[in-house]
C-alpha cells in the first residue's frame, strides 16, 4: 500500500477494517426516555469544563434504544446530559454515555469525542411502566422508571431541545500519553422526525460504582420526564475551542510576562 493510499483510507481504525463505515448516520424509531433530575451545582462544577457554562443545576438521563441505525446498527445507550451555555448559547454537555455495541463506540470516541464505555443497558416496557436499566458488568448502577404514556407532551418543546448544540470533549492523546488533540466539540441533530411524545411520573435511583459513576451526580428531585420516537441523522461535529492552543498561548504569556519582569 502507497503512503497516498494510507492517506486515502485512513478515515477509521484499523486501517484495512474499520470499526465503521463513514457516514452519514441516520436512526430510524429511535426510542427515548429523559428524566430530568435536580442535582447540586457543587457536583456540576466538579464535571462541567470551561468555556461551558452551568445554567440551572439540572442533569437529564437519558435511556436511548436504537433498533435501526446506517452504520451501528441495533443498540442501546444510556446517560447523563448537562444543560449548559456556551457564549450565550444554551444547550446540552454529553457528561457520560454507556453502550452495548462495538461500532458506536468506536465510532464516536473517533469522529465526535463522545464518552462512551461498554456496558448492558436496556429499556424495557413492563405493563403499564417503562424500565431503563444500567448494569456495568454484573453491578446495577441506574434504574429508570416512567408510567406509559400518560399525557401527550408539547412536541414543539421536544423538537425544540432535539434542535439545541450538543457540547462533548475530544481527548485524543499522543504516542508518549501526553494530550495531542484535546477539544471542545459542538454537533447537531438534524432532519429530525418526531413520530411520538409524552410525559408521565417517573423515578430514578443512581448507584455508584467505579467505572460507571452517574451516582456522582446524585439525584435531590426529579422535574420532568419524557418518552418519545423519532427518525434524526447524527450530525458530523465541529471544533469551537481547542484546549492545547488556549493552554499554549496561556503559558507563553505567562513566560513572556517573567521575561519582561525579569
Amino acid at each position: 500500500m502507497e503512503i497516498d493510499d494510507v492517506v486515502k483510507r485512513a478515515y477509521a481504525m484499523p486501517l484495512t477494517n474499520p470499526s465503521f463505515p463513514p457516514g452519514p448516520y441516520r436512526f430510524f424509531d429511535r426510542e427515548y426516555i429523559i428524566i430530568t433530575y435536580r442535582t447540586t451545582r457543587e457536583a456540576l462544577e466538579a464535571v462541567v469544563p470551561a468555556p461551558l457554562e452551568i445554567d440551572e443545576p439540572l442533569v437529564k438521563y437519558e435511556f436511548i434504544r436504537m433498533p435501526d441505525s446506517t452504520g451501528f446498527g441495533d443498540y442501546t445507550e444510556t446517560g447523563q446530559v448537562i444543560p449548559v451555555r456556551y457564549k450565550g448559547q444554551h444547550g446540552g454537555y454529553v457528561h457520560s454515555m454507556y453502550l452495548d455495541d462495538d461500532a458506536p463506540i468506536a465510532g464516536g470516541r473517533e469522529l465526535w469525542g463522545f464518552p462512551k464505555k461498554l456496558a448492558s443497558p436496556k429499556i424495557v416496557h413492563e405493563g403499564e411502566v417503562v424500565v431503563g436499566t444500567l448494569h456495568y458488568g454484573s453491578v446495577l448502577c441506574a434504574t429508570g422508571t416512567m408510567g406509559y404514556k400518560h399525557r401527550e407532551a408539547d412536541h414543539d418543546q421536544v423538537l425544540a431541545a432535539l434542535a439545541a448544540p450538543n457540547f462533548l470533549i475530544k481527548i485524543i492523546p499522543h504516542v508518549d500519553g501526553s494530550p495531542r488533540i484535546c477539544e471542545l466539540v459542538r454537533y447537531y441533530l438534524t432532519d429530525v422526525t418526531l413520530k411520538e411524545a409524552w410525559t408521565a411520573p417517573a423515578a430514578l435511583d443512581l448507584r455508584p460504582h467505579v467505572m460507571a459513576d452517574v451516582a456522582k451526580l446524585p439525584v435531590l428531585d426529579i422535574v420532568s420526564a419524557v418518552h418519545f420516537t423519532a427518525d434524526l441523522t447524527l450530525g458530523l461535529g465541529e471544533v469551537v475551542h481547542d484546549y492545547l492552543a488556549d493552554h499554549g498561548r496561556s503559558t507563553a504569556g505567562v513566560k513572556a510576562l517573567e521575561k519582561a519582569g525579569a
